[in-house]
């Protein structure tokens, strides 16, 4: 097939706008956004790198260098950093999300621009400028044909992560207009991601971050060194989207209008519980269902209404996800996140444990819980939570909750975050003096020269 080659491509148009960012005109609101995702991906990893996944991460990583595995005594090449450090902060899905995508941007975005800039030397405002493109492209990617990616049977956050990653090390680096155009072109050869680890609850969603923020790197410094990338990366008959979504029919002016002049990086959304994004509005009308009063014996069934979107990932097979078979899987069942959440009160870090998802009391109410599909459900451009419990006595109950909390329509403060922060470092075994000091230099990591080291092990 030989189609006509556009005079000038997606990411030559992208290329232009990504070397015109400059922190200077960065708004505030979007500058504070990415201070505040660099603290909440240095706090998960802090949470995470005890863990048994991030040890294998590291053990499996055979490259040292001067770079921060955040949490480690090691130190390792830049690319490893990244993969370890991303890693960690995917791991336990507590990281920030876009709503509109869905993507995770900040535990790919920060890890590589943060180990290429302990690698390289870079400043913090060069630093600042390689999360703001990054962050920004990986939301902006996820728009371009909505749904098609995870209906493909891929995980975005894991391919727009390779091609965020690759613009913002770029970018750290001043990287001109035609080597970050070489980088996405490369890139888009390394991006991967597949979702079966929803079969049975495998590790492997949990390196897709780290991979993409080490991929991206390599991309980067291959272009620096002048090793071409196809400039129809994008849109190309073989390109990105044709691979990873199926279409070359993509809206690419959701990439390039208005690049640099309007953010889409400060709507992120920040977790409030650890676990997949689009349930967390189902657990907050679980646990008000919870507080009223109601025991979990007298509920016959909790019908849910969903968007078709999520059924796939969080609903199917129905039987498998009301009987989550470890605490990874249990991240991403409905019907388990729903259960825990009103018997417990609560969603955290440790309702995710093997023994946790076994609870008897909490199985027999996930048996419970069924879906609907909602044709009207605004998913993915709002993630909202409807409930209706009927129970013994005939009489129906409902919860409604008409967007995430922690995103747009209700953002976290500055507090907010940092009290996450601290939560997540006593979970990662930091006493309080530890934790106030990692946070102080999560706070200040713009300052000056990149410096991680006083993070290690």
């Amino acid at each position: 097939m030989n189609a006509k080659l556009p005079d000038i491509s997606v990411a030559e148009h992208l290329a232009g706008r990504i070397v015109a960012v400059d922190t200077n005109r960065l708004p505030a609101a979007a500058r504070e956004k990415c201070e505040e995702t660099t603290i909440d991906v240095i706090g998960l990893c802090i949470a995470a790198w005890n863990e048994d996944y991030v040890q294998s991460a590291l053990g499996g990583w055979d490259e040292d260098g001067p770079c921060t595995a955040i949490g480690h005594k090691r130190s390792l090449s830049a690319a490893g950093a990244a993969f370890v450090n991303g890693t960690a902060a995917h791991g336990e899905d507590f990281d920030d999300t876009f709503e509109g995508g869905p993507v995770h941007a900040g535990a790919v975005i920060v890890p590589a621009v943060l180990a290429v800039a302990e690698r390289h030397g870079i400043d913090g405002k060069a630093a600042l400028e390689g999360i703001a493109v990054g962050v920004e492209l990986m939301c902006r990617l996820g728009l371009v044909a909505p749904k098609m990616v995870h209906k493909a049977g891929f995980h975005p956050t894991a391919v727009f992560g390779a091609m965020g990653a690759a613009a913002a090390v770029g970018k750290a680096l001043k990287l001109d207009e035609k080597q970050i155009v070489d980088a996405l072109g490369v890139v888009g050869s390394m991006a991967s991601g597949i979702i079966e680890y929803l079969a049975e609850g495998t590790w492997t969603k949990r390196m897709h971050a780290g991979w993409a923020a080490q991929s991206g790197m390599r991309a980067a410094l291959l272009a620096r060194a002048g090793f071409s990338g196809p400039r129809t990366v994008f849109e190309g008959v073989h390109g990105f989207f044709h691979g990873f979504a199926n279409t070359t029919d993509g809206d690419f002016g959701k990439v390039t209008d208005d690049f640099g002049t309007r953010w889409l990086t400060q709507t992120l959304a920040f977790k409030l519980y650890p676990c997949g994004t689009m349930t967390h509005p189902y657990i907050d009308c679980a646990r008000r269902l919870g507080a009223r009063g109601i025991k979990a014996e007298d509920v016959v069934e909790m019908v849910c209404d969903v968007g078709e979107g999520t059924v796939h990932r969080l609903w199917e097979p129905l039987a498998r996800k009301q009987t989550p078979r470890n605490g990874y899987a249990g991240k991403f069942s409905q019907p388990y996140c729903i259960a825990a959440g009103f018997i417990r009160g609560n969603v955290g870090l440790s309702d995710f444990s093997d023994a946790a998802v076994k609870d008897p009391a909490v199985v027999a109410l996930a048996r419970k819980v069924r879906y609907r599909i909602d044709p009207d459900n605004p998913y993915p451009n709002n993630f909202t939570g409807h409930i209706r419990a009927t129970l013994r006595d005939g009489s129906t109950i409902e919860e409604r909750q008409p967007h995430m909390r922690g995103g747009a329509h209700e953002p976290l403060s500055r507090a907010d975050i940092e009290s996450k922060f601290l939560l997540n470092a006593r979970h990662g075994g930091y006493d309080a003096a530890r934790a106030q000091a990692a946070l102080k230099l999560a706070s200040n990591v713009f300052g000056g020269r990149v410096d991680l080291s006083a993070l290690r092990g």
